[in-house]
């Protein structure tokens, strides 16, 4: 029988927490560098909630124009929403809310200078502007689903690019 202790693991470091305890990670060594991340998510539309937004007679208002303020919003507000995420400046942030055959789609596009990546300030962006996609529709549907959230692209920073492999990566 071989010997299992030769082949003992070792944990990995975790990034996080440091003794057990969760920590922001320090980045104040690493160099400010031009990141963009473009995150998207779908709300999948009843179709009462459908007819109701394209008919207008939603008696909120608009729900794709408020969705996309909010997500650009939400951009900003990251790292009050995300508990271990560094405060970072968006200098940048597009916010497309579109009515397409399979619902709502919604991609969040979000540009920093800074030692720390975007992804979270674009997948918080999108994923705000699908909750207020619920709330402006909730009135004609319960059923409505959020759906599909996930980070498409990335650039900069140290682990280099990313494109979703559905997406030619």
């Amino acid at each position: 029988m071989a010997d299992s202790s030769s082949h003992e693991l070792t944990p990995p470091e975790l990034t996080h927490f440091r003794d057990g305890l969760p920590r922001m990670v320090d980045v104040s060594d690493k160099v400010a560098t031009t990141r963009t991340a473009t995150a998207e998510g779908w709300v999948r539309l009843p179709a009462e909630a459908r007819a109701a937004l394209e008919a207008g007679t939603n008696p909120k208002g608009d729900p794709l124009t408020v969705a996309r303020l909010a997500g650009l919003s939400g951009s900003k507000r990251t790292a009050d929403l995300i508990t271990l995420c560094h405060p970072i400046p968006v200098t940048g942030a597009d916010v497309r809310v579109t009515l397409e055959e399979g619902g709502v789609r919604i991609v969040a596009t979000v540009k920093t200078t800074a030692p720390t990546g975007v992804e979270m300030e674009a997948l918080t962006a999108v994923t705000v502007a699908a909750l207020n996609v619920y709330d402006m529709l909730k009135a004609a549907s319960k059923a409505i689903e959020i759906t599909g959230v996930r980070l498409l692209t990335k650039t900069g920073g140290k682990s280099g690019d990313y494109r979703a492999a559905d997406l030619g990566g």
